[in-house]
């Protein structure tokens, strides 16, 4: 029988990171209107600023491809922020 579901006990560390650091972005976009138009016109200086005292830790190539998502609205930044994460990750073993 073949398992499509991805596997979330078997993250490794660096995308359980990655993952950590989304989470933290989209919340302080959710819970901060400040925030979040910031976020959607200038993605990159959101990231450099940080949300209430805290600082965003990504990656260099991370924080390139965030900072280069251009949208209107927070849910169409979500989805292409997440697009890398989404990818099904297919366990056709049986």
């Amino acid at each position: 029988m073949s398992n499509i579901f991805h596997d979330y006990h078997h993250h490794d560390e660096t995308v359980v990171q990655k993952e950590r650091e989304y989470s933290r972005i989209l919340t302080a976009a959710v819970v901060n209107e400040k925030f979040r138009r910031l976020l959607l016109t200038n993605p990159s200086m959101a990231i450099k600023k940080g949300f209430a005292g805290e600082a965003f830790h990504l990656g260099a190539e991370e924080t390139r491809r965030i900072s280069a998502i251009r949208v209107s609205t927070l849910a169409e930044f979500a989805r292409q922020m997440n697009a890398e994460m989404t990818r099904p990750s297919l366990n056709l073993a049986e």
